[in-house]
Formats: C-alpha cells, sequence, structure tokens
C-alpha cells in the first residue's frame, strides 16, 4: 500500500489515505507519485496530495530501503516543501529541530539509564517519573 498526506491551509496535513500499489504503476510498471495523487483529486475532489511512507522515520527507511520526506505523515504535521519533510507538531516551544531527522529535540539530552522521564518546559529539564505502584 502507498500512503499518501492531504495538505490543506498552512501546509497541515489534515488526512493520511492508502492506496493499493498498482494504482500508482505507468505503462511500464513503474509507480509514479503523481498517478497517485491524481488517482485521489479524482477520488476525492481534492487536489493537494504529497506521498508519505510509513516505513520511514527520522530520514531512515526501516527496510534498508530509500527513505522517504524524512518521517511518515500524520495529521496535524506540517509539510515542508523546502526539505521535502514531514515535520510532527513541536511538542514544547524550547525543542529545536534537527535539520537531518526532521524530528524535534530537547534542548538537553535526557538521561540514559533504566529511568522514565518527563520534559519540564518550565526547568527546561529532565525530570524522573516516580512509579506508584
Amino acid at each position: 500500500m502507498a500512503s499518501f498526506a492531504k495538505i490543506g491551509l498552512n501546509s497541515k496535513v489534515i488526512e493520511v489515505l492508502s492506496v493499493v500499489n498498482e494504482v500508482l504503476h505507468d505503462a511500464n510498471g513503474v509507480e509514479q507519485e503523481v498517478i497517485g495523487i491524481d488517482f485521489l483529486t479524482k477520488l476525492t475532489g481534492y487536489p493537494v496530495w504529497k506521498q508519505t511512507s510509513y516505513n520511514t522515520h527520522a530520514g531512515l527507511h526501516n527496510n534498508n530501503g530509500t527513505p522517504f520526506r524524512k518521517n511518515f505523515a500524520g495529521i496535524g504535521y506540517t509539510y515542508d516543501e523546502t526539505r521535502d519533510a514531514f515535520i510532527s507538531p513541536k511538542p514544547f516551544n524550547s525543542w529545536i529541530l534537527n535539520e537531518d531527522t526532521c524530528l524535534w529535540n530537547a534542548p538537553v539530552a535526557m538521561p540514559i539509564d533504566d529511568n522514565r522521564y518527563t520534559w519540564n518546559e518550565q526547568t527546561l529539564s529532565w525530570d524522573l517519573v516516580k512509579d506508584t505502584i
């Protein structure tokens, strides 16, 4: 299945639909994004679609394939035309976009240990999550 993101105002993803791969094949059997866009435009009447891949995350392809638009699109994501990438909503004001992965990073690295942490935007630090059993 091929996935396509419906792009609305301010380049926001407003829907993600799947299309059978064969729909995208040209006369030579090669998948073409534009054929999928034409298919969805005729089907829905909406003209602005971008293909996305659920196998792509942080600019890497899960199955050692070619990464596609940095991240799989989700509703609320933004399509950045300059980067040709899907970017999730910014989780906190202090977080910084990683240009290579198009993921948001905290300004302070989370501790790497066996504990769980949550980001504290007021102190710009990671707070230890205390288990309550």
